[in-house]
């Protein structure tokens, strides 16, 4: 059978052209210096900020585990990353070179993977792959529905209290990139994960393209083994493990000729015309 084309291809040249040389450069250990050490605990959330230009790495710190990860430019929330674009304009399952994109009107990459010890991974032989787009964070709601219960560290409820410090609210919590998660789509066309293949010290690099606030949840699910919802639901605490986040900064000479991508270039105005006013004839009527 014929491979059927991706919908959307990139011009040579155009933002969605990676240079994939300027990428691969900063994954040298020389050129980094580490500024920030974190660890996001079991079945809690975590947030910080990474500024433009600096390498993010979040590793499997003592053994596989999934983590739902989100990001907005740091200083403008409403712009955030965008799960189901860059499913369209990169994959369902990113790695190295692959973008992470912001929401409408910015439209741009917030972050490049660098670098991603689990790319040979590949596809297994259910379908599965990792670092997942197609699913978003577990959540009370649906949890309180499937199961009559309230949990209350869910991945959406961790990412709520990880960003109330920063001033965002449940708002502004979005779907996610779900790292080190192994998923697919069955013979039926639904939604599975699998136990995680992850081990210890294994790592995905992000390089911000611009000023970034993240976030991530330790899932409460740990590295999704034991089912969560249905009649063979148990408890996953014992496959749950920690999320370690590092912050380097580089060498100003890898980042010789690099500038934050700029917002997309669409100057029109969706087709609306403006209302001509005569401010004399306005200030008249309003005045007398």
């Amino acid at each position: 059978m014929a491979k059927v084309p991706a919908a959307y291809q990139a011009n040579r040249g155009s933002i969605l052209d990676v240079d994939r040389d300027f990428y691969s450069r900063l994954t040298a250990a020389a050129g980094r210096t580490r500024i920030e050490a974190l660890t996001v605990p079991i079945r809690e959330g975590l947030a910080w900020q990474v500024p433009a230009g600096h390498v993010l790495r979040l590793s499997t710190q003592e053994g596989p585990q999934v983590g739902d990860f989100n990001l907005w430019h740091r200083h403008n929330p409403r712009e955030r990353f965008w799960a189901s674009r860059t499913r369209q304009l990169q994959r369902a399952h990113v790695s190295t070179f692959d973008r992470l994109w912001s929401t409408l009107p910015y439209l741009r990459p917030m972050a490049t993977v660098i670098d991603d010890t689990l790319t040979g991974y590949g596809v297994d032989e259910d379908g599965g792959r990792v670092h997942d787009l197609l699913g978003t964070r577990c959540d009370p709601y649906v949890n309180k529905l499937l199961t009559g219960e309230d949990f209350d560290h869910h991945c959406h409820s961790n990412l709520v209290r990880a960003v109330a410090p920063f001033g965002l609210t449940e708002f502004d919590v979005h779907d996610v990139l779900n790292v080190f998660q192994c998923t697919g789509l069955n013979e039926d066309d639904q939604y599975f994960m699998k136990a995680c293949p992850a081990r210890k010290g294994d790592y995905i690099e992000f390089f911000a393209e611009i000023d970034l606030l993240c976030a991530l949840s330790c899932c409460p699910g740990g590295d999704l083994s034991v089912d969560l919802w249905g009649p063979e639901a148990g408890d996953p605490l014992a496959t749950c493990h920690p999320i370690g986040v590092e912050v380097f900064t580089l060498d100003e000479a890898l980042l010789d000729g690099w500038q934050p991508p700029q917002y997309a270039p669409y100057t029109g105005a969706h087709g609306l015309r403006r209302p001509i006013m005569d401010w004399t004839t306005e200030k008249q009527r309003r005045h007398g």
